[in-house]
């Protein structure tokens, strides 16, 4: 969504600090050992008497606290060594990445994977920018994260002093809000708030930039409950357990009878519907609602990338993912549609194509949060501005009013449906598989290994395609990727932060050689917290996704996509203390991946495969889904 879109949803009222703060909850110790990651190892104190005055750096902790928060991701730096200094031995357990975008990018992965607000720090300066991609693909998918960024004092700011970056006008476009901190009574409040914007309506990821003399400043005790000069709205409802006051819902939602009645009725009587669920179905914890609501009207159901999971992959009703690399039941089913109803979707080009072509005969039903996605793309029929899983709830009692004889034959619309599904499935060349290591062939291995049961963590290209298409996902919240901006080097960071908040977890990052390679330093990282992440990079030894696409549309003039040289993955993760594998022929591909899971700790698995592979079916770009080239 576009700033203005976003913004929009921050523009009515919250008060973020009334009410006494909810208790600390204790952090949880994963069953891997948590040391060296940046705090004293086994020194826990008190949290801060918020009874007496204290400092700024101290008021930061203390909320944190309040807010349950038990892990942060980031990299000290001068402008917020006062904060560090108060983290020394606090509750709150610190993960020193070794950049920063690995920093925001492991508080996505941790939000995501737990539905709770991810938090960062950085320091003035380059820092604080090195965030800036992080919070971009928080920004894009719609994940809470709080960023906290120190600056130069108040007396140096526009000063071009050292380390001084104007973070908060930076960072405006990629943020839901954004504060800069001038008044050291005010900070309780703003970070209260923070959290609050961040976790509500449609959640996004929100910086709090504080100089660092508002760090040293003592804050009276009377700042805790001082509300702020100015207000900040949101719409929608308050995440679970995010600790932050009551969110007033979207204005007119007593008002909605009348489209509801209209969407169940479109629904009922219409003979080729289609139900189309996209990311903000997994924000809402809407996926029961969903798989019900199909159900209970016997709806064809596809989920976008960023929805996957949202229904289970081997549910009868479920036609897969739609879009440039969907299945083609889903695009098929999308262009014939008569009734679609969207829920959680923002009509993305990757998943329509020709705008103009999709569903071009469907009166549109359209629920979300976000009242700037209605009609932004594709004009509705019926616009429901309503969280996903109330919005599903309130549209299936709906249903239950409409008597049976309103109610269309599907039966010939379910059959075609199914013949597409058995007739064109996602494929590739079995044969080819049996001499040659094929990336589609290790995905399928990697779910037979796992049961189909691990949290599967991406980078962004190729093999993200290819983990989408042949890893079937059973439940919200087990396929984390970057769908929106595409951030390459997503993987290794977000799984980091993913087993951080799933410890019980089976997390895989399934990442292409190019993308791996963005953060690769956070290897690191991972071997110093000693998380049982298993690392498997699909290496072509190319951008294969810019090979692919130079391959069918420019000729195949290979311009700066193939890579003349690699490392040796293996030693590279062997130099971190991190075991390797490497798997060049099919052969040796079960056997190598199930020592790789049985293996304790950390593992990274170089999975040599045939560079001219390409991500198929595919819909070419401006074409009708209806025109994706099969393969």
């Amino acid at each position: 969504m576009s700033q203005p879109a976003k913004q929009a949803t921050a523009t009515a009222t919250v008060t973020a600090a009334g009410g006494p703060p909810p208790a600390a909850r204790p952090p949880s110790t994963p069953p891997h050992a948590m040391t060296g990651a940046g705090l004293r190892p086994g020194t826990e104190t008190p949290p801060v008497n918020r009874r007496g005055p204290m400092s700024g750096a101290d008021v930061v902790v203390q909320v944190l606290l309040e807010q349950g928060v038990e892990w942060v991701f980031g990299i000290p730096g001068g402008a917020v060594l006062p904060l560090y200094d108060a983290l020394y031995g606090a509750p709150i357990r610190h993960v020193l990445a070794r950049h920063e975008q690995g920093a925001a990018l492991a508080a996505d992965g941790y939000a995501r994977a737990s539905g709770r607000v991810g938090v960062c720090i950085a320091t003035s300066g380059p820092g604080a920018t090195n965030l800036i991609t992080g919070l971009a693909t928080s920004y894009l998918d719609s994940v809470p994260v709080v960023a906290i960024t120190g600056n130069v004092g108040r007396a140096f700011l526009g000063t071009d002093a050292f380390q001084e970056a104007d973070t908060f006008g930076v960072s405006m476009p990629v943020t839901k809000h954004n504060y800069l901190v001038l008044d050291p009574e005010e900070l309780p409040a703003i970070l209260r708030e923070a959290f609050a914007v961040a976790a509500s309506g449609r959640p996004g990821p929100v910086l709090v930039d504080i100089p660092k003399d508002i760090f040293t400043a003592t804050i009276s005790t009377g700042a805790w409950d001082r509300p702020l000069r100015r207000s900040v709205s949101c719409f929608g409802r308050t995440a679970a357990d995010s600790g932050t006051p009551h969110i007033p819902d979207l204005p007119g939602r007593s008002h909605l009878t009348g489209r509801l009645e209209e969407a169940a009725r479109l629904i009922a009587r219409a003979r080729q519907p289609v139900l189309y669920a996209g990311g903000g179905v997994i924000v809402a914890g809407a996926a029961e609602a969903l798989r019900r609501l199909a159900e209970q009207a016997v709806l064809p159901t596809t989920t976008t990338l960023m929805a996957l999971g949202a229904m289970p992959g081997d549910h009868p009703l479920f036609l897969g993912m739609p879009g440039m690399h969907g299945t083609y039941a889903a695009n098929m089913a999308l262009t014939e549609t008569d009734c679609l109803v969207a829920v959680g979707a923002r009509f993305d080009d990757r998943v329509t194509g020709k705008v103009s072509a999709f569903a071009p005969d469907a009166a549109i039903i359209h629920i979300d949060v976000d009242a700037a996605e209605l009609g932004k793309v594709k004009a509705p029929r019926v616009a429901i501005p309503a969280d996903a899983r109330e919005g599903l709830e309130a549209l299936r009692e709906a249903l239950g009013r409409v008597p049976p004889d309103e109610w269309a034959d599907r039966s010939p619309w379910l059959e075609r449906v199914n013949g597409w599904k058995r007739d064109h499935p996602y494929r590739y060349d079995r044969e080819r598989a049996r001499r040659e290591l094929l990336p589609q062939a290790v995905i399928e291995e990697l779910e037979r290994a796992t049961g189909g049961d691990a949290l599967v963590v991406t980078g962004v290209g190729q093999h993200q395609m290819w983990a989408a298409m042949f890893y079937r996902y059973r439940r919200p919240r087990q396929f984390l990727t970057s769908g929106g901006l595409g951030t390459m080097g997503y993987g290794l960071p977000a799984a980091i932060g993913a087993q951080l908040a799933r410890p019980d977890a089976r997390v895989l990052c399934i990442d292409g050689d190019g993308s791996f390679q963005m953060n690769v330093q956070e290897l690191s990282t991972l071997a110093e917290l000693g998380l049982p992440v298993k690392v498997f990079i699909i290496n072509n030894r190319a951008h294969g996704m810019v090979r692919q696409w130079q391959d069918l549309f420019y000729g195949q003039r290979l311009s700066a996509s193939v890579f003349e040289h690699q490392p040796d993955f293996v030693k590279l993760a062997e130099a971190y203390g991190i075991a390797a594998f490497r798997i060049t022929h099919p052969d040796e591909l079960a056997g190598t991946v199930r020592e790789a899971l049985a293996r304790p700790g950390p593992v990274v698995v170089d999975c040599v495969v045939r560079q001219e592979e390409n991500v198929l079916p595919m819909v070419p770009p401006g074409a009708a889904l209806r025109e994706m080239i099969v393969g």
